[in-house]
C-alpha cells in the first residue's frame, strides 16, 4: 500500500487560492451545506473532519479511494482528519436501491474491520499537529442498550423524513420493501456524527453524493441536539462507461486489495479509460498540478493515438495504490505480452495476473498450436487457425508459429505460455496440472 515517500510527495496545488477551490476545480464537490459558511470554515483555521467506511466486503474499492484522497487534500491545506471504520454500521449495512443485504457474522465484520483500517491509514498521515484518527463506531454504540438508544437518539428523527430519503423510497416502492434494521442505518450514522462531533470537535463530514440522506441525519441530529451547525461536502459518484457506479454492488468493483485486484488488473483498468473521461480521473485521482493535467490534456487533443494521459493516470494510481514497483510491474508485463519486452524477465505473479485477465485456457506439453487458438477463441475453427499461422500471424511467447502443425513445447517459469494472434490479440496459456 502507499508508502511514507508517496504520501510525502503529494502537495495541493499552490495556484489555487484555496483548498475549496480545488476541490471545486477537481470536480469534487456535488452537494455541499452552505457553501459560503463551509468555505469560510475551511480557511479559517484547522477543522476537524471524518468519512465513514464500512466493512461490508474485505477491501475498499475506488469509490472509497475517492474520499480517502479527498481526506488527504483536506490534510494536506491543514485539517485534520478522521476514519471511521463502521464496526457497527458493517453489521447492517447501508440500504441498497434493489434488495436487503446478507447480513455478515459478527466474526467476519471484525476481520474486515481490521483489514479497512490497514487500508485507509495508508492513505493519511498520522503524524503532527493535525495527524488522523483512526475510530470504530463499535466503541461506542456497542454498551449501549436498545432503550437508550431509542430515548437519546431515536426520539430525535421524524418517520416522515426518514421515509422520504432516496435510498428508504426506493426500497418502499420495491418489490424488496424494507426492514427496520436498514431503515434505522441514518439513525446510526447520525449518531456517529454526533459522536465525533462531541468527542473531537468533527465539524464536517465527507462522502459520495448517493450518501446524501445518510449524511443530513449527523447534521440535523447535531442541530436538535447541541443546537449547533455542522457541515457536509458530497464527492460525485465515478461510474463507468454505462453510467453505472463502480461498487461491489454492481458488480464492477475495482478493489483496493492486491488479491482481489492484482496491481496489473489494476493498472490495466486506467489505462483502459476513455479519452473522454481521462481528465476527469486526472483530476480525482491524482496530485497532479493544473498545469500538467493541462498539458496532458493538449496531448490528449493533439496526438491522442499516444494515450499519454491514460498512461500518467495508470503510472501515477497504480504507484499510490500499491507502489512505484508494482506499477513497473504491470508497465513491463503490458509491453512483454505484446513482444516489447521479456516474457522470461516477468515475475510468476506478475505474468499470472496477466494472464488471468487474458481469454485463456489449460494445456499440457504437445498441445497442437491450432487447439489452443480454437479453446481461447483467438480463431473459430481449426481451418481458421492453420490459415492465420500459415498468414504468419501467430506467435507463442512472442516467438512466430511457422508450422501449421506446430505444438506448444515450452512454458515461460515452467507454467505459462502467451499465444498472440496480429499485434493485439492475446490469451494465456496455463501448465494444465
Amino acid at each position: 500500500m502507499v508508502s511514507k515517500e508517496v504520501l510525502a510527495r503529494q502537495s495541493n496545488d499552490s495556484s489555487f487560492k484555496d483548498v475549496w477551490e480545488e476541490l471545486k476545480w477537481r470536480g469534487l464537490i456535488s452537494l455541499s451545506t452552505d457553501e459560503d459558511e463551509l468555505r469560510k470554515a475551511l480557511n479559517s483555521g484547522s477543522i476537524t473532519y471524518y468519512c465513514g467506511f464500512d466493512p461490508t466486503a474485505p477491501s475498499l474499492h475506488l469509490g472509497n479511494l475517492v474520499q480517502l484522497l479527498t481526506m488527504r487534500r483536506l490534510q494536506l491545506a491543514g485539517h485534520k482528519p478522521i476514519a471511521l471504520i463502521g464496526g457497527a454500521t458493517g453489521l447492517i449495512g447501508d440500504p441498497k436501491p434493489t434488495s436487503e443485504r446478507v447480513l455478515n457474522t459478527k466474526e467476519t465484520v471484525a476481520g474486515w474491520v481490521s483489514k479497512l483500517e490497514k487500508q485507509a491509514q495508508a492513505f493519511l498521515s498520522f503524524d503532527g499537529a493535525n495527524g488522523a484518527s483512526l475510530v470504530n463506531n463499535l466503541d461506542w454504540t456497542e454498551s449501549m442498550s436498545s432503550i437508550d438508544f431509542l430515548r437519546e437518539i431515536g426520539k430525535h428523527f421524524r418517520v416522515g423524513k426518514m421515509l422520504s430519503k432516496d435510498a428508504v423510497s426506493a426500497r418502499l416502492n420495491s418489490d424488496a420493501g424494507i426492514s427496520f434494521t436498514e431503515f434505522a442505518y441514518q439513525i446510526l450514522q447520525g449518531m456517529d456524527f454526533l459522536e465525533l462531533y462531541r468527542r473531537n470537535n468533527c465539524v464536517l463530514q465527507i462522502g459520495g453524493s448517493d450518501q446524501w440522506g445518510n449524511l443530513t441525519s449527523g447534521t440535523d441530529l447535531i442541530h436538535k441536539v447541541e443546537g449547533k451547525s455542522a457541515h457536509i461536502l458530497a464527492t460525485p459518484l465515478i461510474t463507468d462507461s454505462e453510467g453505472k457506479k463502480f461498487g461491489k454492488s454492481e458488480g464492477n468493483a475495482v478493489w483496493l486489495d492486491a488479491e482481489l485486484t492484482s496491481p496489473y488488473a489494476f493498472y490495466q483498468f486506467w489505462l483502459n479509460v476513455e479519452d473522454s473521461n481521462v481528465i476527469n480521473l486526472l483530476k480525482v485521482f491524482t496530485f497532479l498540478s493544473r498545469n500538467d493535467i493541462s498539458e496532458l490534456e493538449n496531448q490528449l487533443v493533439e496526438e491522442p493515438h499516444l494515450r499519454a494521459a491514460q498512461k500518467r493516470l495508470a503510472l501515477e494510481v497504480t504507484t499510490l495504490v500499491h507502489s512505484a514497483e508494482a506499477a513497473g510491474a504491470a508497465i513491463d508485463a503490458s509491453q512483454a505480452l505484446f513482444g516489447q519486452g521479456d516474457l522470461a524477465s516477468l515475475d510468476s505473479e506478475t505474468l499470472k495476473a496477466a494472464l488471468a485477465e487474458l481469454p485463456n485456457a489449460s494445456a499440457p506439453l504437445g498441445t497442437p498450436i491450432v487447439e489452443l487458438l480454437v479453446q481461447t477463441g483467438l480463431v473459430s475453427s481449426t481451418s481458421a487457425g492453420r490459415r492465420a499461422i500459415a498468414e504468419g500471424g501467430v506467435y507463442l511467447n512472442n516467438l512466430k508459429v511457422e508450422d501449421e502443425l506446430a505444438k506448444l513445447d515450452s512454458f515461460i517459469l515452467g507454467e505459462f505460455a502467451v499465444l498472440r494472434r496480429g499485434k493485439k490479440t492475446l490469451a494465456g496459456i496455463f501448465l494444465q496440472k
